[in-house]
């Protein structure tokens, strides 16, 4: 259960605050099924409606701060996408942005950066699919991360290299 005032991920949606727990008086929705109302902290003016019986599925507690440092100090032992076949890489990429799991989200970041790196050496473009859930994947892991660190989303990337210089050195 996921109380009012508490942050969780949802899906596309990414950090929601909790803002109600309660039913719905809408025509043609169970009167007596208890939702989560859910305010998306970077999309205003959004509202998301999850029933509390099927959230397990759609939503999880943000990162605490510990558990976002151990995330961040373990980027380097999360492995890259190995698909080379453009059709299945974005059926990849996909499923990871679907799973909600920031390792996953790393792991899009890590493989398209590289992927990226050797296109420009190559004097070749970024793909728009690359470009696309390159995007999406730092929008949701920074967006996350942003809240359990107390800090800005522009903050989180500069955060994230210089703990990686750290662990380098």
């Amino acid at each position: 259960m996921f109380n009012k005032g508490e942050y969780v991920v949802s899906g596309n949606k990414g950090v929601c605050s909790v803002e109600d727990v309660t039913t719905l008086d809408i025509l043609g929705v169970d009167k007596k099924r208890e939702y989560y109302i859910l305010k998306p902290i970077y999309m205003a003016g959004s509202t998301v409606y999850i029933p509390v019986d099927a959230a397990e599925e759609s939503m999880r507690r943000v990162l605490s701060r510990q558990e976002a440092d151990e995330l961040i100090s373990g980027i380097s032992n999360i492995p890259l996408i190995t698909i080379t076949n453009d059709k299945l890489l974005e059926q990849e990429y996909r499923g990871c942005m679907k799973s909600n799991n920031c390792k996953e989200w790393i792991k899009i970041i890590k493989t398209i950066y590289l992927r990226k790196q050797k296109r420009l050496e190559a004097g070749r473009k970024v793909t728009a699919v690359d470009a696309k859930y390159f995007r999406m994947a730092e929008d949701n892991l920074y967006g996350e991360l942003a809240i359990s660190l107390g800090m800005t989303r522009g903050d989180v990337e500069h955060y994230i290299t210089e703990e990686m210089e750290h662990q380098t050195v």
